[in-house]
């Protein structure tokens, strides 16, 4: 073997082997089962990533059975896992600033604006990055659902059919809707919304239009009441484990938040707007009654809203920043529509290019 010729091996085996020594591959746990939102938002964030690194980094997907929802914060503090969806609602105690947005629930109108807004929220909210590190988490955006409806046993037309309905609420802000207007919120787990109806133990659910298909409403419920109630979108898609985040170098860890990004709107998408549809083709085909609310109903819902909101801005500083958010959000996603890939590259140039990654979440 000629000199020139052993050289030429000896460089390209060195750069196979430094290509090698920086790969990264993680692992990470979208926590719910395989038809489930997060997951489809996952498997894109596992492209994505593969994408944006030009292949030098991968996502291996661990499954509910071994991470679920419930159990992603203890495998990001164990390393099991690198990056895991969490569900702040679900940890209340340790996110009450964060949670502070979700008290705003009844504001949403626009699923992706909300899922916007609360990004930019806690990447600015001093207090939720601290929740998330106190928790050793870094928080890499959120998602948003579609706008919730009245899913019920019995018609809802106007604001007298409500009196003296139980209705399973999911969190303060629907109870407090359910009681202006006569209601009892009902605080069960969502997959016993299917027994509690069929039994009659409740009326009816203020819920995503998805859990027709989800959790089988669509073989006990009787009637949809198109009156929007607002959207659940206090998510940390990505949460990333302090200590695999520290690992990273700053070029891989914005190469993590391009992909990120891009996989956001992908739940949204998913969550806000393709489920929702076959969901609604399926109650299409039942024997459901779709109804549209008479105007006093719709206004009235819409006043207490508006009211709610000013209630809790007024009592927080952070509620008012997470308004002002979404009026911001409400306007550009007015603007571009709902394409993904249009809406993750506005949300790249609003939030993610103003953030120091030499520093962010460490």
């Amino acid at each position: 073997m000629t000199l020139s010729r052993t050289l030429i091996l000896g460089a390209a085996l060195a750069i196979s082997t430094a290509t090698v020594a920086t790969a990264q591959n993680l692992r990470g746990a979208g926590g719910a089962s395989p038809n489930h939102p997060s997951t489809y938002m996952y498997e894109r964030f596992a492209s994505y990533l593969e994408e944006e690194s030009g292949g030098s980094m991968s996502l291996t997907l661990v499954g509910s059975e071994v991470v679920s929802l419930l159990q992603v914060p203890d495998a990001l503090q164990s390393e099991l896992i690198s990056v895991g969806n969490v569900l702040p609602l679900f940890f209340a105690a340790d996110f009450q600033r964060t949670n502070v947005a979700g008290d705003m629930a009844l504001m949403g109108r626009d699923s992706h604006a909300m899922a916007l807004a609360m990004t930019e929220f806690v990447v600015n909210c001093e207090p939720c990055q601290q929740e998330f590190s106190n928790k050793g988490m870094v928080f890499l955006g959120a998602g948003a659902s579609d706008v919730y409806v009245l899913i019920t046993t019995s018609p809802v037309r106007t604001a007298a059919d409500l009196q003296g309905l139980r209705l399973r609420s999911g969190g303060a802000p629907f109870a407090r809707w359910a009681e202006n207007f006569g209601a009892t919120p009902v605080s069960i787990a969502v997959g016993e919304q299917f027994e509690g109806m069929n039994q009659g133990t409740i009326d009816g659910s203020m819920a995503s239009i998805v859990d027709m298909l989800s959790f089988r409403l669509v073989d006990v419920a009787k009637y949809v009441t198109e009156v929007p109630l607002g959207t659940y979108h206090v998510t940390s898609n990505f949460s990333f484990g302090k200590p695999a985040w520290a690992s990273l170098s700053e070029e891989q860890r914005a190469t993590v938040v391009r992909a990120a990004n891009r996989a956001n709107p992908t739940l949204t998408d998913r969550w806000g707007f393709q489920l929702p549809e076959a969901a609604r083709n399926a109650v299409g085909g039942s024997s459901i009654e779709v109804i549209t609310p008479d105007a006093d109903l719709l206004e009235a819902s819409s006043s207490f809203a508006m009211e709610d909101a000013a209630a809790r801005i007024a009592a927080d500083p952070l509620a008012a920043d997470f308004a002002a958010l979404v009026e911001k959000w409400s306007g550009i996603v007015a603007e571009l529509g709902n394409d993904p890939d249009v809406l993750s590259a506005r949300a790249f140039e609003e939030i993610w290019a103003n953030v120091d990654l030499s520093t962010y979440g460490l």
